[in-house]
């Protein structure tokens, strides 16, 4: 740099050209104006190359061709000018291509159409974004999964369809979908002219959330368009919190779709319920976890070996440029890994890219015979590589949600229905989810008395022991003691007799009219003159002193002869 002295250089932001202090406001504004980096400084020399531009597509990694070889009518505009609505403000450039600017800063230039995303290598293509954003779907035609919500003729489906899209609330487990849904809206009514607003629950205020919708309230006053609002992890605000959306869902002025891993019946207010649709969204079934593993490896260019055929399952094979050699997976790891996700879309694809960035650093290569001319070296992934990056409990389990309640309820009606295989499968998907165990011991203490009762009265001692044995020696040790009371229950017979007798007595408390009937004067205590002499405990005959049975009424004059034994009619 010619005419700086000794004044300190700073890089444009833009075409990453260093320039004096002074210099660089106004070079800035003629950079972005003109939208391309040939902005010229008085006593600079050209640069050699023309600067890179930020507006390739996520899935692209083309680079900027020299100079000469494209004319100026055919340069692309600059990002800063295509962002989405309700992105960074154009007088903020450059913060958001900061990464785009660094990579292309220390990348070698490669000329012509070859700097094509097609010639990225392997390692390039997991770097930077988890796979599982990478290949989010953009359409409901590349949505996997959820066929009893979204499959064809089904009321989502054609609501989303035909761009009519009414506030909802997105429920089910992690990685089944839902912030994909909401991602593909997004696109839907963004090329209908709706303004989609995302935000997290996590991180957001209700400052931010009045702001949305005073935006919205402008745009709809002004150029009649809609907005929806989109709030990722809803069951984090509060009631209060949620109370802010009530009048501007009912009255239309931000369609509100909501996701959330909780039960709405339990963490969504029931005003906010009753203006939005719930979905529930399933766990993805094995099935469409091999669908969407497949499309990630092939996305990839890895080639799939199947467990009896020698030659590739792969169309698109591999095309990794700074790898030396190929690299393989096992048909058996992929469906491996679609079993032990667990239904989570999230968890397979980003456990599929650990496995591979670990065999590409490592770099072991294996003799392959998956060609006539003999074996071939390549780098294989093995369903123990899987397995490995992985790396989790494969159970899913919440103790404080929804799933804590669906596996005790599922253990209770198995002990009730005499299985014993079903009541330890129950048990271990608690305690191996990280359930205490002193809470599973104390609801073995009510299963005792509500549902074996009187037809094994050891029951209840078993369950008391089982409690204290937990108590002393804790888990792991424990769960053995668990086990054995979970089995006797299943045995055991069951009656409900005393269950029953004390329902109905409180029933009969419940719909008794007017004041309860007083104790009789024979049946209260005497301790005191006073008392004696107003009749207290007057004929009382006391059980022991007699030899025959005693004719004596304990119930109140009202309830003489009521047997609470007998199944009352309801």
């Amino acid at each position: 740099m010619e005419g700086a002295g000794d004044e300190p250089l700073v890089q444009c932001p833009v075409c990453l050209r260093e320039l004096p202090g002074a210099h660089i406001n106004s070079h800035l504004d003629r950079c972005l104006q003109a939208g391309e980096g040939e902005a010229e400084e008085p006593g600079l020399s050209p640069p050699s190359k023309r600067p890179r531009l930020a507006a390739a597509s996520p899935g692209s990694r083309a680079e900027a061709e020299p100079e000469d070889t494209v004319p100026a009518a055919a340069t692309p505009v600059f990002s800063l000018f295509h962002k989405g609505r309700g992105g960074q403000s154009p007088g903020v450039p450059g913060r958001r291509n900061r990464a785009e600017r660094e990579e292309a800063a220390v990348r070698p230039e490669v000329g012509g159409s070859a700097a094509a995303s097609s010639g990225a290598s392997l390692a390039q293509k997991l770097e930077g974004k988890p796979l599982a954003e990478q290949l989010r779907p953009d359409t409901l035609g590349d949505y996997v999964g959820q066929e009893r919500v979204l499959g064809a003729q089904t009321l989502l489906r054609s609501l989303l369809e035909s761009h009519e899209i009414p506030s909802l609330i997105l429920w089910g487990p992690p990685g089944c979908g839902k912030t994909t849904l909401a991602h593909i809206i997004a696109n839907s009514s963004k090329k209908n002219g709706t303004r989609f607003v995302t935000l997290s629950a996590t991180s957001a205020k209700t400052n931010d959330v009045r702001d949305v919708i005073s935006q919205a309230q402008n745009e709809k006053r002004l150029f009649k368009r809609k907005t929806i609002l989109f709030i990722d992890e809803i069951h984090r605000f509060n009631k209060s919190q949620q109370d802010t959306f009530l009048p501007h869902v009912e009255c239309g002025t931000v369609t509100l779709i909501g996701a959330t891993t909780e039960n709405p019946s339990f963490q969504v207010n029931a005003a906010l319920l009753s203006r939005c649709r719930v979905i529930v969204l399933e766990k993805l079934s094995a099935e469409a976890m091999e669908v969407i593993l497949m499309r990630a490896v092939r996305s990839l260019g890895v080639q799939v070996l199947g467990q009896g055929e020698k030659d590739s399952s792969s169309a698109t094979g591999s095309s990794s440029q700074s790898s030396e050699f190929p690299v393989y997976i096992e048909e058996k790891a992929l469906n491996t890994l679609a079993y032990l996700c667990d239904g989570d879309a999230r968890t397979g694809l980003n456990g599929l890219q650990l496995a591979v960035q670990a065999r590409l650093a490592v770099g072991k290569t294996t003799p392959l015979n998956i060609t006539k001319s003999g074996p071939t070296d390549g780098i294989l992934i093995t369903e123990e590589h899987v397995k490995e990056g992985l790396q989790r409990s494969h159970i899913l389990y919440d103790r404080a949600g929804e799933e804590h309640y669906n596996c005790i309820s599922a253990l209770h009606k198995s002990m009730r229905g005499s299985d014993e295989n079903a009541s330890l499968y129950w048990l271990a998907r608690m305690l191996e989810g990280g359930e205490d165990p002193l809470y599973v011991a104390r609801r073995l203490v009510r299963f005792a008395s509500e549902d074996i009762g009187l037809a094994d009265p050891l029951a209840l001692t078993q369950a008391v022991a089982a409690y204290q044995g937990c108590h002393f020696i804790g888990m792991p040790e424990c769960e053995v003691i668990l086990a054995q009371c979970v089995v006797y229950f299943a045995r055991a017979p069951k009656s409900i007799e005393v269950y029953r007798a004390y329902g109905n007595v409180k029933e009969c408390l419940r719909t008794h009219t007017g004041p309860l009937p007083p104790v009789p004067l024979h049946l209260r205590n005497a301790p005191t003159r006073l008392m004696k002499n107003l009749g207290y405990g007057k004929g009382y005959k006391y059980n022991p002193i007699y030899k025959e049975p005693v004719e004596q009424d304990y119930l109140p004059e009202e309830l003489k002869g009521t047997d609470f034994f007998k199944e009352r009619e309801t």
